[in-house]
């Protein structure tokens, strides 16, 4: 962690910052809930669900790993532990790429788009309840532009 400030002198959140940090610490919350609702009408963890995402929204329906961990931000092993839980669940599988044999692509099958099919309806209905409705339609626009300047901060 980078400081800008000297040591002994902590930078004390103002009002409207403390304010904003609780809001932050409460939508954890909010996608713990989102989180169980998934796992209790699909059986996905919200990771499962990223990674079925992305790969049913991929042409043909599959990512190399490497670019597969970087979408879902995981490192390379716990990705590669990811598939072989969801390979035995007959969600994915792995596919050797022709072009480059040190390269493996993750892909989905039909039964793991069957799965994320079955699964939308129930997971946007949850977050819709849990995040777009407590926030109110004059706010996502706001909320979107401030929640991509965080993702978008450069590293210090």
């Amino acid at each position: 962690m980078t400081s800008t400030n000297r040591p002994g002198t902590p930078r004390w959140l103002t009002n409207d910052e403390m304010r904003l940090w609780r809001s932050v610490v409460d939508l954890n919350r909010t996608m713990q809930e989102i989180e169980a609702d998934l796992k209790a009408d699909a059986g996905f963890t919200f990771d499962d669900y990223e990674v079925l995402v992305n790969l049913s929204e991929a042409p043909d329906h599959q990512l190399r790993m490497s670019e597969l961990s970087d979408r879902v931000a995981n490192s390379r092993s716990r990705l590669s532990q990811r598939i072989d839980r969801m390979s035995e669940r007959g969600l994915v599988r792995r596919d050797q790429c022709p072009n480059d044999k040190r390269s493996t692509f993750a892909v989905i099958t039909d039964a793991g788009l069957a799965a994320i099919a079955a699964a939308a309806p129930d997971h946007v209905e949850s977050v819709r309840a849990h995040f777009f409705d407590k926030l109110g339609d004059g706010n996502i626009a706001v909320a979107a532009d401030v929640l991509a300047g965080l993702q978008n901060e450069p590293d210090s």
